[in-house]
């Protein structure tokens, strides 16, 4: 899928499910992703499928997952440079939410 050495850590799974669900792509397709698979050239997302990741993102992360706003502060380089773990740094919420200090466990 793309010529990048994969990255010590997995993606998350529930992000590499939406990206499926926004290609539509056939079962497997997934499991070859990467943190270094780049949305343009190696997964040769189109603008709709794109549109459709945007929207999967904020609904199942809400607002913070904003990938047109990601996208449109980008330049044409940037863009075409995009991974997937760039996605997971910048829009998701960490796995292992801090919680505040003196809050209850």
């Amino acid at each position: 899928m793309n010529d990048h050495p994969p990255t010590a850590a997995p993606v998350r799974p529930e992000l590499l499910a939406l990206l499926a669900e926004a290609a539509g792509a056939p079962p497997g397709w997934a499991e070859r992703l990467t943190a270094a698979s780049r949305l343009d050239a190696d997964l040769l997302l189109d603008e709709c499928e794109l549109a459709a990741l945007a929207s999967l993102l904020r609904t199942r992360f809400g607002e913070r997952a904003d990938l047109a706003a990601l996208r449109a502060g980008l330049d044409l380089d940037a863009l075409e440079a995009l991974t997937v773990g760039d996605l997971e740094h910048r829009l998701l919420p960490s796995a292992t939410p801090t919680l505040p200090v003196g809050s209850p466990r």
